[in-house]
């Protein structure tokens, strides 16, 4: 079957990345989540107490310890200079500062370089906010994933449980409609669905449904 790259673009906690490695993995394609990138950043300037307005200073971190991807029995590992960072990227703290972080046009200047050169060989699933429109606009097949903010926060609080942090369903509720906010309005790349993009509502999907529509229309436009 012929490789082409599918760009999976919506706002956070929409599923996209859960929903884009499950694509891969079917597909036996390399899965690459951009989002961990802004994670990694916006984790190295509150780490070192940067001030997260100031652009010039995030980017002069990430010169000294800058952004990388290795993948390791087929999942993504992302290290800030040698340090694998993988798992601290994932705090509230981080996700509660990472749509700020992205507003910056230099930050996503460095990551949209690194993004393209990740997709140079066809066989790429790329979850985002701006892939189709920005990063691989002329991605085969473009999805936008959308959910209700109810849902959205519902799965992260699942989620925080889950792996044993602490959790309240109202702040999440609040910090997600104000990422949708931040993302929506953003002077660079704001978040848009591509014209030519097939829009999925999965508020009242599971991931394995939302991943076998995407794979039925894969299969249809490669065939």
């Amino acid at each position: 079957m012929e490789k082409i790259n599918i760009a999976i673009d919506g706002p956070a906690a929409a599923g996209k990345s859960t929903v884009a490695k499950k694509v891969a993995e079917a597909l036996h394609y390399t899965y690459i989540d951009t989002g961990a990138m802004y994670r990694a950043a916006t984790y190295l300037a509150l780490k070192n107490h940067a001030n997260l307005d100031d652009e010039r200073e995030i980017l002069a971190l990430l010169k000294q310890a800058p952004i990388s991807l290795s993948y390791t029995d087929d999942a993504q590992h992302i290290f800030l200079g040698e340090v694998d960072v993988t798992d601290a990227i994932r705090t509230d703290d981080v996700s509660n500062n990472v749509s700020l972080v992205a507003t910056h046009k230099g930050v996503r200047r460095e990551m949209v370089k690194i993004q393209r050169e990740l997709i140079k060989q066809a066989g790429v699933v790329m979850d985002g906010r701006d892939i189709g429109t920005h990063v691989i606009p002329d991605a085969a097949v473009k999805i936008f994933m959308i959910a209700s903010v109810d849902e959205r926060a519902e799965r992260r609080y699942k989620e925080n449980l889950a792996k044993g942090y602490e959790a309240d369903l109202e702040a999440i509720k609040a910090d997600i409609r104000q990422r949708d906010k931040i993302d929506q309005e953003r002077e660079v790349s704001p978040l848009v669905k591509a014209s030519d993009a097939i829009e999925l509502d999965t508020t009242s999907q599971s991931i394995d449904e939302v991943k076998n529509e995407i794979l039925a229309i894969v299969k249809e436009k490669v065939n």
